[in-house]
């Protein structure tokens, strides 16, 4: 007979979305508990965020030693990538994260019930054993209640009808990075974050890579120069880019695999061993009773307010699950938004206009705020400066001198609208920028503010003299 156990908060769903808001529950002095039907973690730890960075690691080391003779290094013999040991460092740091995040629950006193959660109304949670990705049935049924449900289920991978996901020839994420056997050929459908970064990382493990993109340019959602210098790198290292593209389908019967692909002009057809769709996610809105209690849902998301409450009193939800942007770090911020309001704490809604953007292919790419086009189009005159990773000492003294530093200001007042960032760990850079706009920066405070020297930093300070044509090193 199922057990009834009884909470203040309860999160669904362990991703850093999730487990940090029950950290944060727990802090507020809320009984709380969180339902896992998989691995603690969440997709971000297991399957996501972070084993990826760990392969792209490999590759960007892969990409090093072979141009290490223009740091005056030579190495007797070549250097191979094992590509089975690349997927078990992988591996073991999505491992050792997964811990953590146990050590926290238990550190936090967070109760952790493993298995399916389904809402049953009246605050109540149905759960019922699940299997996990590694095969094993986990979890008992019971049933327990909350004033408070936070739904933290996260997204998958999109399938569309010309590329059915089979797991073996036509694959998404996943199976990308847990795969031990890299293909000879790969082509990717998809040149968002997730399509450039396994293109980056599969092109440096020997594979010959295509990338396909539905529209006109590569990591379309930044800013058009970010993607025009992403598209010149990805091309000088020999990863073939394909823009304005389509594919209509994949012949699956017979290896190699030929996909046929529509652009502008013509169709081709690429041979090819293995297909990567990387069209995007949709939220994990299925199974969770959301019909049954009456949660409203719009286009495979959970719609939600200010402070990710849904219609449903006392029923949330934070993350990927509540639409886009797809952000680990953004799901982590709604999160801790929601229970803070539930605490009755004095917050501000969460400023979706200032949730960086990162993409850890090579060069790096990090953004936030507005696109110059998207400040032309909202009715701004517009300050715009950009510096050059080619005139940093610190570029050229690392080797790494591709992309720049592009910063955009309202002529008017100094307000700093947006920065968009490619090159050498643009991802560490862009804090900067997201703390300044949150302090309400104008230009005249960057330029007031000592960056050290030498460091890529200084680029966001040239960058901004730039704007307001006071130039020095450029």
């Amino acid at each position: 007979m199922a057990r009834t156990s009884a909470y203040e908060v309860v999160v669904v769903g362990t991703g850093p979305g999730g487990y940090e808001t029950a950290i944060r529950a727990t802090q507020l002095g809320f009984k709380t508990a969180v339902i896992e039907k998989n691995k603690l973690g969440g997709v971000c730890l297991n399957v996501g965020c972070i084993p990826t960075k760990a392969l792209l690691k490999s590759a960007e080391l892969m990409a090093y030693a072979s141009h290490l003779g223009n740091y005056g290094l030579t190495v007797n013999g070549t250097v191979t990538a094992n590509f089975a040991k690349v997927i078990a460092r992988s591996r073991g740091v999505a491992d050792k994260m997964n811990r953590g995040v146990q050590y926290l629950m238990k550190k936090n006193g967070i109760d952790v019930h493993f298995g399916h959660a389904r809402l049953v109304g009246g605050g109540k949670i149905d759960i019922r054993p699940s299997v996990n990705m590694d095969g094993k049935r986990i979890g008992t049924a019971q049933v327990i209640k909350a004033n408070h449900i936070i739904l933290a289920t996260g997204a998958r991978a999109r399938e569309i009808p010309p590329l059915p996901i089979d797991g073996r020839k036509i694959i998404e994420y996943k199976t990308a990075l847990l795969q031990t056997t890299a293909p000879k050929r790969l082509l990717i459908a998809g040149a968002g974050a997730i399509g450039v970064e396994f293109a980056y990382f599969y092109h440096h493990m020997g594979t010959k890579v295509t990338l396909v993109e539905l529209l006109d340019r590569i990591v379309p959602v930044e800013d058009e120069e970010v993607s025009k210098q992403l598209a010149r790198s990805f091309k000088k290292a020999g990863i073939e880019v394909m823009t304005g593209a389509t594919v209509l389908g994949v012949d699956t019967t017979a290896a190699p695999l030929r996909v046929t692909v529509k652009t502008k002009r013509d169709k081709h057809v690429i041979n090819c061993d293995q297909v990567l769709s990387a069209v995007g996610v949709v939220g994990n809105v299925e199974n969770l009773g959301l019909e049954r209690v009456g949660v409203r849902t719009d286009k495979g998301s959970i719609v939600t307010g200010d402070f990710s409450e849904t219609n449903v009193k006392g029923v949330y939800a934070i993350g990927d699950v509540a639409g886009p942007p797809w952000l680990a770090h953004k799901a982590s911020h709604e999160g801790i938004l929601c229970v803070e309001k539930i605490a009755k704490r004095n917050v501000r809604p969460l400023n979706t206009n200032n949730i960086p953007g990162c993409t850890y292919c090579q060069p790096q790419i990090a953004s936030v705020g507005y696109t110059e086009a998207q400040a032309r189009e909202a009715g701004y005159r517009i300050k715009v400066g950009k510096f050059p990773f080619s005139a940093s000492g610190k570029a050229a003294a690392a080797g790494t001198s591709d992309g720049f530093v592009k910063v955009i200001f309202d002529s008017r007042y100094g307000e700093f609208l947006g920065c968009h960032v490619i090159g050498q760990d643009a991802t560490e850079l862009i804090a900067e920028a997201v703390t300044a706009r949150e302090l309400e920066t104008t230009y005249h405070e960057i330029l007031d503010s000592i960056h050290p020297h030498p460091t890529l930093s200084e680029a966001v300070l040239e960058a901004t003299r730039a704007a307001v044509g006071q130039s020095i090193n450029i």
